[in-house]
């Protein structure tokens, strides 16, 4: 296979403070030898655990980039036992642009695994993690909310694997962050997924969803830079305590976890996020938008659970997903994360 033309300017090797960049040869209109330079900051200290720590894997996500970008200054070689990876803006292109998908080639870096290093400029960039990042790391955390299209309820999440004493690993890791929810998610749309890259090579991952709509809140940023933190902590690379809060635990057991529009219009949501529903209450109510004097379409729920998630702007189009609910499994991982 090719090399990936991606050349970092930082030596991963080294110990200390690095600053740089994933500089990624990009020929275009614009600029002929041209590049596209990802943020990248290395933070070693001698031997020991090595964390990946990953935003802006979607453009339109912000509690990541700005706990990251706040760690980056911040963290120091000689509080750290290994070595601390940061890339506050995985998809950079994405990032500035403020969308899902790259500008560049309409690509979304979330379904780009493995990628490839002669393949587009996204591809190159999947393949980069695939070969070199992630095969450094022993723990990996990717930030993620609900951009611009959903809201989430703030949780961690893990997932469940064929492997038991990884599951385990990534759980006690989901924990050890310790956002208000703790999920064991469920992916409907799960290949070529950065989340399956890292955990078939048996990494501990861990990702998130704090929120969403396309901004941040004083709130979600808090849960993000606590979490971060936390996790070095339970991985070993910083020393200190925890801060440990009740956060609630959920599951998605099933795809009925999972609801969509089948026709398009203007929404009107009958429960919030965080909200209880029964199997056949209503969750929505979708409004014709093209006439009046017409009932709407109703979606009712397909099980009993919590609100975990919903769509966001107030139009939607057949095949969104309007919502999804989850079931509580137990109220309070405190006791459990100190033991």
């Amino acid at each position: 296979m090719r090399d990936n033309p991606i050349s970092p300017t930082v030596d991963f090797d080294a110990d200390g403070v690095q600053h740089g960049f994933l500089r990624l040869p990009y020929s275009r209109n614009e600029s002929a030898w041209g590049s596209i330079q990802i943020p990248v900051t290395v933070v070693k200290n001698g031997t020991g655990p090595c964390a990946l720590l990953t935003g802006g894997n979607h453009g339109d996500e912000y509690e990541g980039p700005l706990a990251l970008l706040g760690l980056a200054q911040t963290l120091r070689a000689k509080d750290v036992t290994g070595t601390v990876i940061i890339i506050p803006f995985m998809n950079h292109p994405a990032f500035l642009a403020g969308t899902r998908l790259s500008p560049v080639d309409n690509i979304n870096l979330n379904r780009a695994f493995p990628g490839a290093p002669d393949g587009t400029p996204t591809a190159k960039i999947a393949d980069f993690f695939q070969r070199t990042l992630l095969p450094m790391a022993d723990i990996v955390l990717d930030f993620h909310s609900g951009g611009k299209t959903l809201d989430f309820l703030p949780f961690a999440a893990s997932h469940i694997l064929d492997d038991a004493a990884q599951m385990a690993r990534c759980r006690a890791a989901r924990d050890a962050f310790n956002a208000p929810f703790s999920v064991e998610m469920r992916e409907i749309d799960g290949l070529g997924m950065y989340d399956d890259a890292a955990e078939s090579m048996g990494k501990t991952f861990v990702t998130t969803e704090l929120g969403g709509g396309g901004s941040a809140t004083p709130q979600t940023v808090a849960i993000a830079r606590k979490g971060v933190h936390n996790l070095l902590i339970h991985a070993g690379i910083l020393q200190g305590e925890m801060q440990i809060a009740p956060s609630r635990v959920l599951t998605q057991p099933s795809d009925d976890c999972f609801h969509f529009a089948d026709t398009g219009g203007l929404i009107e949501f009958s429960v919030t996020l965080g909200d209880t529903v029964q199997q056949n209450d209503d969750i929505a109510h979708i409004w014709p938008a093209h006439y009046s004097g017409q009932p709407p379409r109703t979606i009712k729920a397909q099980m009993d659970g919590i609100v975990t998630a919903r769509h966001h702007p107030g139009l939607v189009l057949p095949g969104d997903c309007v919502a999804v609910l989850a079931i509580e499994i137990t109220t309070d991982l405190t006791k459990e994360i100190q033991c």
